[in-house]
């Protein structure tokens, strides 16, 4: 037996299509060792019907000059003469090795690689927003604390600045605890403390 899934074809230019429903998709089934018998349409809505034009020998024909398919790109189609008529169409596309690799290389894609890089993306994005959002979050509570300081000195009367007075460091540097210097082990050092080196003295951090 042999058949050929036929995506669309044309006789003389004309579309062939199922007798029943007009669907361009269907089979053409030839049994037999007979050249001559005519092959059977089967479409997928399950209508069959006899095609005297198309015999068995006509089927081998097809098959035998179809262009096949080597890359996902090409397209398996065919064209004969029967009677004086031409036949030509397109059929079904076979899976090829190049389809396989095409489709592995898509999933690795979509699965792996596109969400590693929208992670990475992400990450970038919120490297970039955090020291802003931070920024602004530290400014509002900045501008609290002055406004606490103003309405307290209102309350208490007034004061005078204290010439020695160091603000608490916003973001406290991580090295020296916000306090701008190191202290050092007065056995092995003369001097006990140190500039830190990551805030520079300021106790803060950007």
């Amino acid at each position: 037996m042999l058949t050929l899934r036929i995506q669309q074809m044309t006789v003389d230019e004309h579309p062939y299509l199922c007798p029943e429903c007009a669907s361009e998709a269907f089979t053409l089934d030839g049994t037999g060792f007979i050249d001559a018998l005519p092959v059977r349409g089967n479409c997928w809505q399950s209508h069959s019907w006899e095609e005297p034009l198309i015999t068995l020998g006509a089927l081998k024909e097809i098959n035998a000059v179809r262009t096949g398919r080597a890359k996902a790109t090409d397209i398996d189609s065919f064209e004969i003469v029967i009677g004086g008529a031409v036949l030509a169409g397109i059929l079904h596309p076979e899976i090829t090795a190049d389809d396989l690799k095409r489709a592995v290389r898509d999933v690795y894609w979509k699965r792996i690689i596109k969400p590693a890089v929208r992670r990475r993306k992400n990450a970038a994005k919120r490297a970039i927003t955090r020291p802003i959002k931070r920024g602004a979050r530290n400014a509002v509570a900045a501008t609290k604390a002055a406004a606490l300081e103003a309405a307290w000195t209102a309350q208490a009367g007034g004061y005078e600045d204290d010439p020695d007075y160091t603000p608490e460091p916003i973001n406290p540097c991580p090295a020296c605890r916000g306090k701008g210097r190191i202290a050092l082990d007065s056995h092995l050092h003369d001097t006990t403390s140190v500039r830190c080196s990551v805030c520079h003295g300021t106790g803060d951090i950007d």
